[in-house]
């Protein structure tokens, strides 16, 4: 089994490295999997894309205005790679609120983070495409470290289980992506979870809109700030593996309102509350009714 310490030992280009075990493992050519993952990234900019450009509404009405309004709207703080991180995120939450075509990494409630670090840093320093290939790839190594020591689903460990590994795989995918070494990446990826440890799941009425979309915005950034530090050499006192542990212990302990039920936190406010009973209205499809909210 990977560990993160192992990860974090490994010699340079850790994404080489990772390719290299999953070859072995599952006799997959290595060439076949750089393709997959570049299509994985096609997918990903093409959610973007269309999150940007769309104000539709969510299948409840909860979300989509969000990314294109951020996109639209003056750069109040005149911070571009923030605006672009978050609105990307956004863009693809929203087209999985949609029922849109995303890439889940590693689930579709996390779906955003991803792309909006790795996707956005990009773009934002004009990196092509073609060189995110191997932070994907690296990502997707974080990724199975974390799912063998614990959850990454909400229902399962609650959203640190899911935001959690996803702006871990996030932060690793920058640092690598920006020439950090193996035990930078693993730090960043350290630094993501370890401030994610003990965020409940709670989303308004089950779905995976409120508070999933922005949440997915600030964990994106949040993947952007760990990289940043573990750029500049900064370490969690904790080592990784350590604490991968810790949240997956939490995430045991966290009762079943708290994660993905609907039973606790923002789903169990008077709005949350008022908006889940206007939702069990059925419309003529058969769906859920549209919620009619405040557009400001």
């Amino acid at each position: 089994m990977t560990t993160l310490e192992e990860l974090m030992n490994a010699p340079a280009p850790a994404s080489t490295w990772v390719l290299e075990r999953d070859c072995q493992e599952t006799g997959l050519d290595p060439q076949d999997i750089r393709d997959e993952m570049a299509r994985r990234i096609r997918e990903m900019r093409n959610c973007i894309e269309r999150g940007l450009n769309s104000d539709a509404r969510s299948i409840t009405g909860m979300v989509g205005w969000n990314a294109k309004g951020l996109w639209d709207a003056p750069d109040a703080l005149n911070a571009p790679l923030i605006r672009r991180v978050q609105a990307y995120a956004m863009a693809v939450n929203e087209e999985n609120a949609r029922m849109g075509r995303i890439v889940a990494a590693p689930t579709a409630g996390s779906a955003g983070t991803i792309p909006g670090a790795l996707l956005g840093v990009a773009d934002h320093l004009g990196i092509p495409d073609e060189q995110l290939v191997d932070p994907m790839i690296l990502a997707a190594g974080v990724g199975k470290a974390i799912s063998k020591r614990m959850f990454i689903s909400g229902a399962a460990g609650g959203c640190q289980a899911e935001i959690g590994s996803s702006a871990a795989m996030a932060a690793a995918a920058v640092v690598e992506l920006l020439g950090g070494t193996p035990r930078a990446a693993v730090q960043a990826a350290s630094m993501a979870l370890m401030n994610t440890i003990g965020l409940v799941c709670d989303p308004v009425g089950g779905y995976v809109e409120v508070p999933c979309v922005s949440r997915n915005a600030f964990y994106a950034v949040h993947a952007v700030s760990a990289a940043q530090l573990a750029l500049a050499q900064l370490e969690s006192f904790i080592p990784p593996d350590e604490v991968l542990g810790a949240m997956a212990s939490v995430g045991r302990m966290m009762p079943a309102e708290l994660r993905e039920t609907a039973e606790g936190g923002l789903a169990q406010t008077p709005t949350g509350l008022a908006v889940t009973a206007r939702m069990e209205g059925k419309g003529k499809d058969g769906g859920p009714s549209m919620i009619e909210l405040p557009m400001a």
